[in-house]
């Protein structure tokens, strides 16, 4: 293979990796719902804690628990696409490299 083509077929593999990754903007959506889902859960204790609860007021608790598993479901996504990125390619070992064509690693000689 000439030497051209292993450094496209590197860039390649370079860019399919930052692709792989969530954003900077998915790191920012995934820390607002964790704060999202802190103060969801505070509403519901809240609302929980009412002895007189009206209908409108468990309709109220419905939704934000509906909210909540929203909101967690969106953020199982996000670990699942953050763990699947981090395996995405293989890593050298210790005394191993990556080898550039292929992504297998190999001992070091």
């Amino acid at each position: 293979m000439m030497r051209s083509e292993i450094v496209k077929e590197f860039v390649a593999m370079i860019e399919a990796d930052v692709h792989n990754r969530p954003s900077p903007a998915e790191f920012e959506m995934a820390y607002q719902a964790r704060v999202a889902m802190d103060r969801i859960r505070f509403a519901i204790k809240v609302t929980d804690m009412n002895t007189e609860r009206s209908e409108p007021l468990k309709e109220a608790g419905m939704q934000l628990l509906d909210a909540l598993d929203r909101l967690e479901a969106a953020e199982r996504r996000f670990q699942d696409r953050w763990r699947n990125s981090n395996h995405s390619v293989p890593r050298s070992h210790d005394r191993g490299e990556v080898h550039a064509t292929t992504g297998t690693s190999r001992a070091a000689s």
